[in-house]
């Protein structure tokens, strides 16, 4: 196994007397791109908003076991440490809609309350959006609100937000099903070059964008894992039945 940068040890999580994810164990390779696949309601989004520690704005949830980054427990962690270290896209594109694209960006830095210079903050910006291919699309209009792009240009904002504060992970939570075809072959290409900064966690319930993007997957149901290995082995010859029924569409 590679070298991993995240660390899952008999995680369970729990909301109220649900118990909704089951002694998760599991090792996320560094600059790989992980897919997290299953049907709806197995446990995924739960694991990613535990991973960087989301899942504590709720009520009545508990967790148990262990999850480290870079061997270091991210519960013994400061959450806003961990939330810069382990970024986070969600489904629908979610621009802080009374800023500017460029205001977008810096975002996470101002919310932290880190000061930047001038020269700082436009480094980062154009850092940061060239890392998320939109750049071009935007450099003459950063002054203008990040809602006036469209979808897809709207979730690359998010993701250039996210890259900003530099994470060590990011965790992309079904970041195209908002999108069309176009849009999402975009994203697609543009998660594919990030590996090479990042390591990247994706939930997608596209089986088709798992086997197009991801050099691992992990396949949950009902809280459990079932099955974790390199995406062209699992898709071609999974070692769980439950795997196979579930990639040749008998559930989901």
């Amino acid at each position: 196994m590679e070298s991993a940068v995240l660390k899952i040890e008999n995680f369970s999580a729990f909301f109220g007397e649900n118990q909704v994810l089951r002694e998760i164990n599991l090792s996320i390779p560094q600059n790989r791109i992980t897919a997290i696949i299953g049907p709806s309601g197995c446990g995924k989004t739960t694991l990613i908003r535990c991973i960087n520690r989301m899942h504590e704005l709720i009520p009545n949830v508990r967790v148990s076991g262990k999850i480290s980054l870079d061997h270091e427990d991210i519960y013994d962690t400061d959450p806003i440490i961990v939330r810069r270290q382990i970024g986070m896209v969600f489904q629908k594109p979610n621009p802080f809609p009374m800023m500017s694209i460029y205001d977008n960006v810096i975002a996470g830095y101002q919310l932290n309350g880190i000061k930047l210079s001038k020269v700082e903050k436009d480094t980062i910006v154009e850092e940061s959006l060239k890392r998320a291919a939109l750049w071009n699309e935007v450099k003459t209009s950063l002054h203008r609100k990040g809602t006036f792009l469209s979808g897809g240009q709207q979730q690359r904002l998010c993701i250039a937000r996210a890259l900003a504060m530099r994470p060590t992970v990011l965790l992309l939570d079904e970041p195209t099903s908002a999108l069309d075809p176009k849009a999402t072959s975009h994203v697609e290409e543009l998660i594919v070059q990030l590996k090479d900064t990042v390591t990247i966690l994706l939930v997608t319930h596209n089986i088709g964008q798992a086997a197009r993007v991801s050099d691992f997957t992990a396949f949950l149901y009902v809280g459990e894992l079932i099955e974790f290995g390199p995406t062209e082995r699992m898709f071609t010859a999974p070692k769980n039945k439950r795997t196979e029924e579930y990639l040749t569409g008998k559930f989901g």
